[in-house]
């Protein structure tokens, strides 16, 4: 299964903060079905990074764009499909 990788850039960090409970229950579900391989902040508070593991480009992007930070306009997204190097 390919991956994608979604850089979210923070453009407006106070709504960021009020919608992101929000943002995080949107995650919960594709944690939960398998589609979330991982996520997290950078420590710069500048952002964070979500790493996909779906069927395909248009599934995962559908997901990030879907996301209530990007629909909210809180965070600026970076998109691209990423090939893990390492051993399966």
């Amino acid at each position: 299964m390919p991956y994608f990788v979604a850089f979210l850039e923070t453009i407006d960090p106070k709504k960021d903060a009020e919608i992101l409970d929000v943002h995080k229950a949107y995650l919960k579900k594709y944690i939960e079905e398998g589609k979330i391989f991982a996520k997290g902040p950078f420590t710069d508070h500048t952002g964070g990074l979500i790493l996909y593991k779906a069927g395909s480009y248009e599934e995962a992007k559908t997901i990030a764009e879907n996301d209530p930070v990007i629909k909210e306009q809180t965070r600026r997204m970076i998109f691209k499909q990423w090939k893990s190097t390492l051993p399966e």
